[in-house]
């Protein structure tokens, strides 16, 4: 293994050198060392954003293309309360029930389910690779630079609020219908802006209709979606989106049946 001196050399960004030695553990530094290696990207930029379980940073591959690259921290994550996510999930049911390996299993998961996005057709990032607790998908950007949430983007236009509401309705449809998937985490803070068309990410926590819990996460998903659309002055009522949904459902099956 390199040193973790020489392994800074991939950061552009002084602050994320500042940074190193909190966020990156042996693990984290051989794999992303790997991913690099392998060219599924050459520096790492900036921090695009942070959380308790990762951080995403903004990279580019040899070809000037931008990646996202979201890193799982090991030693200071707190999964524990994300076993109801796995447990029912029949693709993860020989994981073990260490943290690292609950780690592991959370950025398989979110690339599978990135993958059935993709096949679906729905707008959320293109998974690229993942190893470990490191994911690599598509930047979600304009001119490189993030794209904001729907909840920091604060739309007042009716018109375009209605615009929205459908491509929300049209994602939740598509995962259910084509692929029997529940995002299992949809508000307007996993859902960014790009000029007028919504990409739909954090997906980790999503389920297949199969899990026990499928339903109850289905149901807060439309509660919260509805309750956003609300507050912004589009009124739209839990039973409303659930017409919508099936309606959208019926027009997907028919086209697939075509």
């Amino acid at each position: 293994m390199e040193s973790r001196e020489e392994f800074k050399k991939l950061f552009s960004e002084e602050k994320i050198k500042k940074i190193f030695d909190k966020v990156f553990d042996n693990q984290s530094i051989l794999t992303l060392h790997s991913l690099a290696k392998k060219g599924f990207f050459k520096t790492v930029e900036f921090i695009v954003s942070t959380g308790k379980e990762a951080h995403v940073f903004r990279a580019v591959d040899v070809s000037g293309n931008f990646r996202a690259v979201k890193i799982y921290k090991i030693e200071t994550s707190t999964f524990h309360n994300l076993a109801k996510y796995l447990r029912g999930d029949y693709r993860f049911r020989d994981i073990k029930h260490s943290k690292k390996d609950i780690v592991f299993a959370w950025a398989k998961k979110e690339f599978k389910n990135l993958a059935l996005c993709k096949e679906a057709k729905t707008s959320a990032p293109r998974p690229v690779a993942v190893k470990d607790n490191v994911l690599v998908m598509d930047f979600i950007g304009e001119n490189g630079i993030a794209c904001r949430t729907l909840r920091e983007h604060d739309e007042r236009d009716k018109e375009t609020l209605k615009d929205y509401y459908n491509q929300t309705i049209e994602f939740i449809a598509r995962l259910l219908y084509l692929k029997e998937l529940v995002h299992a985490d949809l508000s307007e803070y996993n859902i960014l802006v790009k000029g007028k068309k919504l990409v739909f990410i954090d997906i980790g926590q999503g389920v297949l209709t199969t899990h026990p819990k499928a339903e109850e996460f289905f149901n807060r998903d439309v509660k919260n979606i509805t309750d956003y659309f609300t507050r912004q002055r589009l009124e739209k009522s839990f039973e409303e989106a659930i017409k919508d949904i099936k309606e959208a459902g019926k027009t997907l099956k028919k086209k697939q049946n075509n």
